[in-house]
């Protein structure tokens, strides 16, 4: 996102929260995330893929709200209104080809009308069609469940996103040659994706609290944590949206503290930092040891204050609007070991795949007929925890390299913190300090090298920046 965007969405939300507090409160919101939706989108080569992708996502969001949601819980005389706003501003935006704007609300011009016309009177007939028809299962909900991970590997293995744009630009009489995975670019689907598998997983728990369309459609797609969250639960989010707190002086006061904070972490360090940091053509061009770890430590914390400050202003902007979101980050770079670490760096990625994944799967196989040793327990789930939230960030050896790399090392912690706990407890105070200044160093660094692979694409461009880091290219 642009700077500019940043600064309208903060103005949106400072609008927002002045007015947003009654009965027009989340048709408010609901509005403004859904024209947020197609204004945060970038712009893709595919003639109408940067407007049907945000259809798509609308489209998706009220489908699993019917799936998820009993249908005694969903009368239409409630939920008529979000189903007209929504259905509404993508017909207005459509209708924005014909103005002639100087600001766009869509990455480029929209389709033609009767093209989005006949798109909204297909989803509303399938919606209708779901309604009235479909009983929810279980065997459903795991479909949707699935869909939702096999959209995410098409859109991430760069192999399929490939094939994909090829076929879209064959059906939009455009050169298929000219395709690349970076076609199918879909905003925030990453986050998107992890609000939709929760809300499925806890339906099928019966954990899932019955929500309006309204209240469902804006969780998804709340403007503030569109495009790099943080990950919230409509639980704790719909108590907010629901009953905001009066706010006061001193929710402005640390509201755009957050926000400049945030603007300064991301525009001016990170954005800085970004000029040197380890990237795919500086790796091939650096030689001397020394300049390739002032790139690796660039890298490190561009990637941190690029990361944290955009939380910092999605919690600002959350703040202005009632909502108070999950922090993020607790200076993660300062912890004395890798567990610490993996707790305070993108708090609610891993809390989501602590839930969702690392401890059912650690209850699997600790309550198995042949309980494997805990040892080896915690290697598989630690080893295939981190492997899946480095696929996460994109279907690649060097992510998978990545996920292995934190699994080994939190694997080894793990162990290490077993077999000393007892000896570091009655250690002196100093010795103790002193041992935890060193946990910093030698975790940050740990944390670093890794980003070798975060930051590149191969392994053999990776290998080769690691051999000149230790002077042995």
């Amino acid at each position: 996102m642009t700077l500019a965007l940043v600064l309208v969405s903060i103005g949106a939300a400072v609008l927002l929260g002045r007015v947003a507090r009654n009965r027009w409160r989340i048709p408010l919101i609901l509005g403004s995330s859904t024209i947020a939706v197609f204004a945060f989108q970038p712009a893709l080569p595919i003639r109408g893929l940067d407007f049907w992708l945000p259809t798509a996502t609308l489209a998706i969001t009220i489908l699993l709200w019917i799936l998820t949601t009993p249908a005694e819980n969903r009368p239409w005389r409630e939920n008529w209104p979000a189903l007209a706003i929504v259905g509404g501003i993508v017909l207005a935006l459509g209708l924005t080809r014909f103005l002639g704007l100087p600001l766009h609300l869509t990455a480029s011009l929209p389709p033609q009308t009767i093209k989005i016309v006949l798109a909204l009177a297909l989803i509303a007939l399938v919606i209708s069609l779901q309604a009235r028809f479909l009983k929810t299962s279980g065997g459903i909900l795991t479909g949707a469940f699935l869909f939702i991970i096999l959209v995410f590997l098409l859109l991430k293995v760069p192999y399929l996103a490939e094939l994909a744009s090829k076929g879209l630009r064959l059906l939009n009489h455009q050169s298929a040659d000219l395709a690349t995975a970076q076609d199918l670019r879909w905003l925030g689907f990453s986050y998107i994706a992890f609000r939709l598998m929760h809300t499925i997983r806890d339906r099928q728990s019966g954990r899932l609290p019955f929500v309006s369309l309204g209240e469902f459609v804006s969780y998804v797609i709340f403007f503030p944590t569109l495009s790099a969250g943080p990950i919230d639960r409509i639980e704790r989010f719909i108590t907010n949206l629901r009953n905001p707190q009066e706010f006061t002086a001193d929710d402005l006061g640390e509201a755009s503290k957050r926000v400049v904070l945030g603007l300064f972490k991301k525009f001016a360090i990170a954005d800085t930092l970004a000029m040197i940091a380890l990237n795919f053509r500086n790796a091939s061009q650096v030689s001397s040891p020394g300049w390739a770890w002032l790139l690796l430590y660039a890298y490190a914390f561009q990637i941190y204050f690029d990361f944290s400050g955009y939380t910092d202003i999605a919690i600002g902007m959350g703040r202005l609007l009632g909502i108070k979101l999950p922090e993020n980050f607790n200076s993660p770079y300062l912890k004395p070991n890798l567990t610490q670490f993996w707790n305070n760096w993108h708090m609610t990625l891993t809390q989501w795949f602590r839930a969702y994944f690392f401890n059912p799967v650690t209850r699997a196989l600790r309550s198995g007929k042949k309980t494997l040793p805990i040892p080896v327990i915690i290697l598989i789930t630690q080893l295939a925890t981190m492997v899946l939230i480095g696929l996460w960030h994109g279907v690649t050896l060097n992510f998978v390299i990545w996920g292995l790399w934190h699994g080994l090392g939190l694997f080894i912690h793990n162990r290490w913190s077993e077999m000393t706990r007892s000896r570091m407890a009655v250690l002196p105070p100093r010795i103790q300090t002193v041992l935890n200044i060193g946990g910093v160093i030698l975790t940050f660094n740990f944390i670093a090298l890794s980003w070798v692979f975060f930051a590149l694409p191969e392994p053999t461009i990776s290998i080769h920046f690691f051999k000149v880091l230790f002077g042995l290219a």
